[in-house]
C-alpha cells in the first residue's frame, strides 16, 4: 500500500521548505531539529499516575507511573536517535502512552550519546541501566518482571541488553530496531530516500557511534542480529513498511523465532520510520502505536 496520506502530506511539507538533510548538519543542529518535531509540537502530555524525575546508575532518568496501586512490571525505555539524537523529552510522550496504555512501570534512561561519547558508551549506559533497574524492582514496579524497550537506536540497546542480561530481563520491547550495521538488505535500497530516515543519514548516525576507532563487524554489541539468541526474552519486534531498518527488524524477528524464542511481530503498512512521533498528524500512526501498546502489555502481563 503507498504511504499513508496524513505521513505523505507531512513529508511534502518538510521537502517544500527546503530544510538540508540531517547528514549535512551538525549533531547539535539535528538535536535541536529532532526536538523541534517531537517535543515543541506537544500540547497536551498523554495522563499516567505519576512521573518523577532521578539518576540511575549516573544517568539522567525518568518515571511514569500509572494510575492504581499493585505490582506492576518494570519496563526500562532506551530512546532512539541513531545514537546522536534524542533525550528524555522526545520520547516523553511514547513513555507515557507505553505506561497507560500497557499497565507498566516507565523508567527512560538518558544513555551518554555520539559523537561526545562514541560506541560503545551507550551500550555501557544501557547495561548499567538494566542492571539498577533489576536492584531496584521493589522500587519501580514491584514485580518480578522486568522488560527492556527501545526504538531504531534505542532497540539496538534492548536486543543488546536482552542478549547479554539474558538471566535478568524478561521481555524485550523492539521498535522498528537498527540490528545488523554491516548488512545488506533490500529496504536499505527501496528506502533510502524521501522516507524520514535516509540511507545517507544511517551512515551519518553511525559514523558519529562508531568515532575514530576501529569497530569490528562481527561486534554483537552493535549488531545484536550476529549474536547467540537462544534463551533470550520473549519479545514484540514491529516494523514499518517504509522503512530502511525494516528487513533487519524482520530478520531479528525470524532469528528470534528460530532461536525458539516466542515473537509477536508486525508489520505496519503505510508507516515509516519514526511514526511513533507521529500519532498528532496521522490517524493510522496513532492505530499503530495503539497496537504496539497493546501487543506490550499483553506480553509483560502474560
Amino acid at each position: 500500500m503507498p504511504v499513508d496520506p496524513e505521513i505523505k502530506a507531512v513529508l511534502d511539507f518538510i521537502a517544500s521548505r527546503g530544510y538540508p538533510p540531517m547528514h549535512e548538519g551538525t549533531p547539535e543542529d539535528a538535536r535541536k531539529a529532532y526536538r523541534a518535531m517531537t517535543v515543541d509540537t506537544v500540547s497536551s502530555p498523554v495522563p499516567v499516575g505519576s512521573v518523577s524525575s532521578l539518576s540511575v546508575a549516573g544517568l539522567p532518568a525518568r518515571v511514569y507511573r500509572p494510575e492504581g496501586t499493585g505490582e506492576l512490571p518494570t519496563l526500562v525505555y532506551l530512546h532512539g536517535g541513531g545514537f546522536v539524537i534524542g533525550d528524555l523529552d522526545t520520547h516523553d510522550q511514547l513513555c507515557r502512552r507505553l505506561c497507560a496504555g500497557a499497565d507498566v512501570v516507565v523508567l527512560s534512561v538518558d544513555y551518554r550519546l555520539a559523537p561526545e561519547h562514541p560506541f560503545p558508551a551507550a551500550v555501557d549506559d544501557a547495561l548499567a541501566a538494566v542492571d539498577w533497574a533489576a536492584a531496584h524492582l521493589g522500587e519501580l514496579g514491584g514485580s518480578s518482571v522486568l522488560a527492556v524497550g527501545g526504538d531504531s537506536a534505542g532497540g539496538n540497546l534492548a536486543a543488546v541488553v536482552a542478549q547479554a542480561r539474558r538471566d535478568v530481563v524478561s521481555s524485550q520491547v523492539l521498535i522498528y530496531p537498527a540490528v545488523d550495521a554491516f548488512g545488506d538488505y533490500s529496504s536499505r535500497v527501496e528506502n533510502a530516500e524521501g522516507y524520514f530516515l535516509e540511507a545517507a543519514t544511517m551512515e551519518w548516525f553511525f559514523g558519529h557511534y562508531a568515532g575514530t576507532a576501529e569497530v569490528a563487524a562481527d561486534d554483537v554489541r552493535h549488531s545484536p542480529l550476529l549474536g547467540d539468541l537462544s534463551g533470550v526474552a520473549p519479545a514484540v519486534v514491529v516494523t514499518a513498511e517504509f522503512d530502511p531498518l525494516r528487513d533487519e527488524g524482520e530478520a531479528y524477528a525470524d532469528a528470534l523465532s528460530e532461536s525458539g524464542v516466542r515473537v509477536s511481530r508486525t508489520r505496519y503498512d503505510g508507516m515509516i520510520h519514526g511514526f511513533v512521533d507521529m500519532v498528532a498528524y496521522s490517524p493510522a500512526a496513532a492505530a499503530a502505536v495503539d497496537d504496539l501498546v497493546a501487543r506490550t502489555r499483553v506480553l509483560l502481563h502474560d
